[in-house]
């Protein structure tokens, strides 16, 4: 019952939050503000679901690995889907971001509209052909800029205790460009459950891996690494 109602006083603020940076940052695009700031409004953004999951619903998190990141200055990340909650932890982690979505996401109300202003890669999963070209297109783009780029192999969230089938783009893309990868497991879906209201409290386990060599190999050997990685920090946190 607590769990629920805190849920509930989560998903207002949720609500409220979402309205207010939903529509100030396309602002931003349409008076041709730089699009940093846009971007700095939607970690903003981030950070503050983030933190009301935290205090409105209990959900902490421990974070191992961190200073992996200051190895190189950007590259291609890896992480497990499991839940909503990676996609606004993960992208503040880093300078910035260009997370791969589904396009579907971009026309919902303030929510997709957000989201848009903040450089996203949309692609459309029915199309695979034509979602491999854009990732490798704006992926080499975005990460030539300096940018992340944040890739979740298995296309969706995927229930707790199971591995979802790891696509080949994310990897193709880190053959080509020869950018490293950084894979991140978590247990985020035990506490925020895809298809489910209900926020359980509790401590989500986020590990940032060793970074993963790409220059000369086959993309086909880079997601095998990065799959078992990730799938073998999983069953440590998932005890």
């Amino acid at each position: 019952m607590i769990a629920l109602f805190r849920t509930l006083v989560f998903f207002i603020y949720f609500f409220i939050i979402t309205l207010l940076f939903g529509s100030v940052m396309p602002l931003t695009r349409l008076f041709r503000l730089p699009r940093r700031w846009s971007y700095l409004l939607g970690i903003t953004w981030m950070r503050a679901v983030i933190q009301a999951l935290k205090y409105i619903c209990g959900m902490r998190y421990h974070v191992k690995g961190l200073s992996n990141l200051a190895k190189y200055p950007n590259g291609i990340i890896f992480c497990k889907h499991q839940s909503t909650w990676e996609t606004f932890f993960v992208p503040p982690l880093f300078y910035s971001v260009a997370i791969i979505l589904k396009k579907e996401l971009l026309p919902i109300p303030f929510f997709g509209w957000a989201l848009n202003t903040m450089g996203v890669i949309a692609i459309d999963r029915k199309n695979k052909l034509s979602a491999l070209t854009q990732i490798l297109e704006q992926g080499k783009e975005n990460l030539t800029k300096g940018r992340w780029v944040l890739v979740f192999p298995e296309g969706t969230r995927v229930a707790p205790g199971h591995v979802g089938k790891y696509h080949m783009s994310g990897a193709h893309l880190a053959a080509e460009t020869g950018y490293p990868v950084l894979p991140i497991a978590h247990n985020a879906g035990r506490y925020w459950p895809r298809n489910t209201f209900i926020k359980r409290p509790g401590t989500i386990q986020v590990i940032i891996g060793p970074w993963i060599q790409t220059r000369g190999r086959t993309a086909k050997d880079i997601l095998a690494d990065a799959k078992q990685w990730i799938e073998a920090e999983m069953l440590k946190i998932s005890m």
